[in-house]
């Protein structure tokens, strides 16, 4: 699997994931911290990646194109800020939601439960 993390996350989530053996890379690796999500939504769908964010902008934009690609990994509010924090639950979960992921899904991780669209 692939990722694209966006700027609402720390570059640390996308480090992480190299060190556990994914592609995974921010959006400062390409200098599009500020750039519109449309922007980072085409550099996702080009490069096959899962976008991770906490920026609900992406699910609409999905939504709004109707497409099912690429995937879309949103941290809800209420969720943990601490890029640890979120880079364990991420990589506690990969496995289990894997598959929708390859399919095309959006996963949003809330308090105490991960919710599937």
């Amino acid at each position: 699997m692939k990722f694209l993390i966006d700027n609402a996350l720390s570059p640390f989530i996308s480090d992480g994931l190299c060190k556990a053996g994914y592609d995974a890379v921010h959006v400062r690796d390409y200098g599009l911290q500020a750039s519109e999500d449309r922007i980072i939504l085409a550099r996702a769908i080009l490069e096959d990646r899962i976008i991770v964010s906490a920026d609900t902008d992406f699910g609409t934009l999905l939504a709004l194109d109707v497409k099912n690609k690429p995937s879309f990994i949103l941290f809800k509010r209420g969720l943990s800020h601490h890029p640890e924090e979120q880079l364990n639950l991420l990589l506690a979960n990969l496995s289990t939601i894997e598959n929708d992921l390859e399919k095309g899904s959006i996963i949003i991780f809330e308090q105490n439960r991960i919710h599937y669209q």
